[in-house]
């Protein structure tokens, strides 16, 4: 049994704080942020299950589906409500939705890892899963640290997964290594930290041995690749990633000069940006691939549907 992507829908802060509103308090520039990451603006606003809940409705809207279709609620965030409880139940019961609900935390990898465990239950039984990924980033940046305050902002994005005879996903690549824990990081009561350079460093590395992993498993060659739905961290990432894979610049999806880093939110709302463009038509392949924290990567190769 393979699955397919029935509905999509996203949940947005509602305040845009763009680069020239930040140089107002930091010693920076809207040319210092955009040469350096791509952003221009991002949303600030509403926490996980808030942003969370507005996503998940749209996404069940799209796939023409009610709550009691639903199977599991699967939440990636880093950025839960509270400590304890976790959010996705909370998520769950303003949906109206009973049934099983739990939180993933695989930082700005976990909407890819979430895509693995929907697919593994499907795989068990499950006919469909909401997956959501959704982040209040912006509630644990230190706003006088002109390293980190510039990078991050909220939102959300939810997909229906769903039972299919034709699996969408062609392969899967999941990986993690824990000695790199404090490269990205955000520890009880404090801010979020991270060593920016190695990261980039890193992460280069990790994503395109994943996708390259991921490419192999599905028996595709980078030039059939249409798309590129990465993980927004930052724009000289996602083009090293392109130039190291050979895929041209023009198939990279670019959402981060909107939203900024929105970890597990960032994959969807590209997807979002791409379906709105008209970019993922059926039978198109899309290299779908994340990192972060931990240190995380997953990456998919998916055919649309």
């Amino acid at each position: 049994m393979g699955i397919r992507f029935a509905g999509w829908g996203v949940g947005l802060g509602e305040r845009v704080v763009t680069n020239d509103d930040l140089s107002t308090s930091l010693d920076t520039s809207d040319e210092w942020i955009s040469e350096r990451t791509g952003i221009r603006e991002r949303r600030i606003g509403g926490s996980a299950s808030e942003l969370g809940i507005v996503a998940a409705r749209a996404a069940l809207a799209d796939a023409g589906i009610n709550a009691e279709d639903i199977d599991l609620v699967l939440l990636s965030t880093t950025t839960g409500d509270r400590l304890i409880p976790g959010t996705a139940p909370t998520i769950a019961a303003a949906l109206g939705i009973k049934c099983g609900a739990l939180d993933l935390n695989a930082a700005c990898s976990g909407f890819m890892y979430g895509v693995a465990v929907a697919r593994g239950m499907i795989a068990t039984g499950s006919r469909r899963v909401l997956l959501i990924g959704a982040e209040n980033l912006t509630r644990w940046v230190d706003w006088d640290d002109r390293a980190t305050a510039v990078l991050f902002g909220d939102g959300a994005g939810a997909v229906v997964i769903e039972a299919s005879d034709d699996d969408a996903v062609l392969s899967l690549n999941l990986g993690a290594d824990g000695t790199l824990a404090d490269l990205i990081r955000c520890d009880h009561g404090g801010y979020i930290w991270m060593d920016g350079r190695e990261v980039f460093r890193r992460a280069v590395r990790v994503v395109v041995d994943s996708s390259e992993r991921a490419l192999a498993e599905a028996g595709i060659t980078i030039d059939q690749v249409d798309l590129l739905l990465a993980h927004q961290a930052n724009l000289r990432i996602l083009h090293a990633v392109a130039d190291r894979l050979g895929l041209p610049h023009e198939k990279i999806v670019v959402s981060l000069d909107k939203y900024g880093n929105t970890s597990s939110a960032s994959i969807p709302l590209a997807v979002d940006q791409a379906r709105n463009n008209h970019q993922l038509e059926t039978g198109k392949i899309a290299l779908m691939t994340g990192f972060g924290g931990g240190m995380t990567w997953a990456s998919a190769v998916v055919r649309w549907s």
